[in-house]
């Protein structure tokens, strides 16, 4: 397994242009694998993120099998004569990590339900709008991922409810995009809400964890959500 880092030059037009779309960043992020086809198996062995810590630091980190090669990233939404990307050998990092170990973490997904409004209608996955309800989609998730995010301390506690747990909820963006059935060639209009969560986690299934850091967590992986990274916790 590979992790990789690319900043992105937000100058150019055309790293404008990937940010803004979903699709096309996820069609840049496959076309650095020699070996990928455009399929859903495919797809879904990558995960992707983008970090906007500022206005001009935007970061991309890619969680592959295969090495990938950025080149066309840099030539277009890059530096091309003075910064490169930076991959690194993920597998040590993974097989390093133990049970109870506490880590910061970061992660941006699409948190839905499934809801109907009679008995007699399909449920339809839908987004969850609030961050109360989106937080409440992550802690739900925790056990199954592997970790189990760490409660704030009572006394720093600065809510009734809402502040049980070292985790915030923030960068909320939606989007709404066109996407083609592959057998029926229908068109439909597809909504996607994301958000990036920040907290402090514990390590109750190493190997769990492992599966979340390199299968991702929750839906519309392709488009940038799933995709949860590490570091050490200050």
């Amino acid at each position: 397994m590979f992790l990789t880092r690319f900043r992105i030059n937000t100058a150019r037009r055309e790293s404008r242009n990937l940010l803004s779309s979903p699709q096309h960043m996820h069609a840049a992020v496959m076309s650095s694998f020699a070996g990928a086809l455009p399929s859903a198996e495919n797809s879904s062995r990558v995960l992707w993120r983008l970090d906007r810590n500022a206005k001009a630091e935007v970061l991309l980190f890619i969680v592959s099998e295969e090495r990938p090669d950025l080149t066309h990233l840099v030539e277009q939404a890059g530096w091309p004569t003075t910064a490169a990307w930076q991959t690194y050998d993920y597998k040590a990092f993974l097989d390093g990590l133990s049970l109870g170990t506490t880590w910061a973490f970061r992660l941006t997904a699409n948190p839905v339900h499934h809801v109907r409004r009679t008995p007699d209608e399909p449920r339809k996955r839908t987004a969850h709008r609030t961050p109360r309800h989106q937080m409440g989609w992550l802690l739900k998730q925790q056990e199954n991922a592997g970790f189990k995010i760490l409660e704030t301390p009572a006394e720093r506690r600065r809510l009734l409810q809402g502040d049980e747990h070292q985790l915030t909820v923030r960068d909320e963006r939606r989007h709404r995009f066109s996407k083609t059935e592959l057998i029926t060639g229908k068109v439909n209009e597809v909504p996607l809400v994301t958000v990036t969560f920040d907290g402090r986690l514990e390590v109750t299934d190493p190997v769990a964890l492992r599966r979340t850091l390199t299968s991702g967590l929750g839906k519309a992986k392709a488009y940038g959500c799933g995709l949860m990274t590490l570091a050490q916790a200050g």
